[in-house]
């Protein structure tokens, strides 16, 4: 496995604006968003209650998820009423086109204090490379098991999600191999591999010049599986606004 190439909080933007993608260890990422790491430890067990992914289109059962969506202007956050997840068949062509309906994300991990830092520490970089202005947020937690032999974490490939900025952060990884993250210059030729294994390692990039994916995981054990929280952030509104009712 090729290690992260992780960044002192200091260059994260720095980063970001000169090679579109920038990877944090925990202790930097919570520095530099603001966000309280025993916190967001606290809202793990959550990922335990994940409802099963009923849209796979290859048949799988091995991703469960719950969604939710808010708005973050400054140090406010407001959750948003619970909608469809939505993206175009230009950003996923194996899921885009409808309206994906997932379990919202329990109210107790929305209204955490560490949860609300880190979506405004956050929203904070994404102002900071594109001007302050609101933040239209989706989240995404993620469990991907080894229930079917092998799990997706991104069975549509390498892609883009139609949004101004996401933020990858692995929750926690057991009894798998596999999972590895890949970033590529959205018109280039360079890219980077490279596995996050160390719980709240963010990955942060510009959606616009990267495009990602993560190989699929296989089982060492019979609970082997891979926790993420995804985090996109898009200005002017959520993805399918015209689309989604």
């Amino acid at each position: 496995m090729f290690p992260p190439p992780f960044c002192p909080v200091a260059d994260a933007l720095p980063r970001m604006r000169a090679r579109g993608y920038a990877v944090l260890a925990p202790t930097d990422m919570a520095q530099g968003t603001c966000t309280d790491l025993a916190g967001l430890a606290a809202l793990v067990p959550s990922w335990d209650r994940l409802e099963a992914d009923g849209y796979l289109k290859d048949g799988g059962r091995y991703r469960r998820r719950r969604h939710a969506c808010f708005v973050v202007e400054g140090d406010d956050v407001r959750r948003a009423p619970h909608r469809a997840h939505w993206q175009s068949l230009d950003y996923n062509a194996l899921h885009g086109g409808m309206q994906r309906w997932f379990e919202p994300i329990e109210p107790a991990v929305a209204e955490a204090a560490a949860w609300r830092q880190l979506l405004v520490g956050l929203a904070r970089w994404c102002s900071a490379l594109k001007g302050e202005r609101a933040w239209y947020v989706e989240a995404h937690q993620f469990r991907i098991d080894t229930t079917d032999g092998i799990g997706r974490p991104t069975p549509e490939g390498a892609h883009r999600d139609g949004v101004d900025f996401v933020a990858v952060l692995l929750v926690g990884r057991t009894g798998i191999k596999g999972g590895e993250t890949r970033v590529f210059e959205a018109a280039g030729p360079d890219g980077q591999r490279f596995t996050l294994e160390v719980p709240w390692s963010l990955l942060f990039l510009d959606d616009e010049r990267v495009i990602h994916e993560s190989t699929p995981i296989q089982p060492v054990d019979a609970t082997g599986h891979r926790d993420t929280l995804v985090l996109t952030f898009r200005s002017g509104g959520f993805q399918g606004d015209d689309e989604v009712g």
